[in-house]
């Protein structure tokens, strides 16, 4: 399942570089779809479309927890890898967004994608999304700027096919009001929990996020190609246009919209959930 991984970070009251997942913060199926999907169905569709290794690899967003509260891994002293892997337990990740599927995911939108990705062309795929979600930013990103180079020097049509695949993913550009969604409500919950003490409000924290919305827009779509250079340098021409054409099916388009608001609200639960966790450490992690 493709889910767009762009770098931005924040300190207390100043965005700078941190993880950004372009999510859909609005509610696009109906809670009570015609006829929803079962269980059973849930857990086969997460592994045949990849999106359970989507979800695992928020896991690796944790490492950037104390950057976003203006911290450093030190402060915590040595509980901070075994707070990181047990809040952000992959099992537990996977059983809340299989809850919240259960409940929205309309049954013949689930067969719609399951068909397309368990196709041969899909199951490629997603063995390439799979293996880019588990890589390290840097070289993920180092690697695909220099294939982007090398795809501009020759005019390469893949790139106009990686933007509508962006674009198909996130049409009405939300990635960066989700971003700043999961950064407020880490950071409050980090300050009620004790953890960091903030000189603004709630209302001036999101000012100070959003100031720099448009520059954040402009790299997230650098990051994107980026991005898509990596995770799709060994399909041809050919592949990419029958992929890109799949995203670009309204049905596939609310199955991401659905997808990507449950990442979010994963995310944001579990750092929600880290934050308090943080609050209640030992006195010798007092920051």
């Amino acid at each position: 399942m493709k889910i767009i991984i762009n770098s931005k970070r924040i300190s207390a009251s100043i965005m700078s570089t941190t993880i950004v997942l372009v999510f859909s913060l609005v509610n696009v199926v109906s809670p009570f779809p015609a006829q929803a999907a079962e269980r059973a169905q849930v857990e086969a569709f997460l592994e045949v479309t990849g999106f359970d290794v989507a979800l695992d690899s928020i896991a690796m967003s944790a490492t950037l927890a104390p950057q976003m509260l203006g911290l450093d891994e030190g402060d915590f002293g040595g509980q901070w890898t075994a707070l990181a892997k047990t809040t952000f337990d992959t099992v537990v990740m996977r059983a809340r967004a299989i809850d919240i599927l259960e409940a929205t995911l309309d049954a013949e939108l689930l067969a719609h994608a399951a068909e397309f990705y368990a196709s041969e062309l899909g199951q490629k795929l997603v063995e390439a999304e799979n293996f880019a979600h588990l890589q390290h930013d840097d070289v993920k990103y180092s690697t695909g700027a220099k294939l982007l180079a090398e795809m501009k020097v020759r005019n390469d049509p893949k790139i106009s096919l990686f933007r509508r695949m962006s674009e198909a993913i996130d049409p009405d550009k939300i990635g960066i009001q989700a971003m700043i969604e999961i950064q407020v409500r880490f950071i409050l919950a980090a300050s009620y929990a004790g953890v960091i003490s903030l000189r603004v409000d709630e209302k001036g924290l999101r000012a100070a996020l959003a100031e720099d919305a448009e520059k954040v827009v402009r790299e997230a779509e650098i990051n994107a190609l980026q991005n898509n250079a990596f995770t799709y340098q060994d399909f041809s021409l050919t592949d990419l246009m029958i992929y890109t054409k799949a995203l670009e099916d309204p049905r596939m388009m609310t199955v991401y919209e659905l997808m990507n608001a449950v990442h979010f609200e994963v995310m944001s639960n579990r750092f929600e959930a880290l934050a308090v966790r943080l609050g209640k450490m030992q006195p010798a992690q007092e920051l």
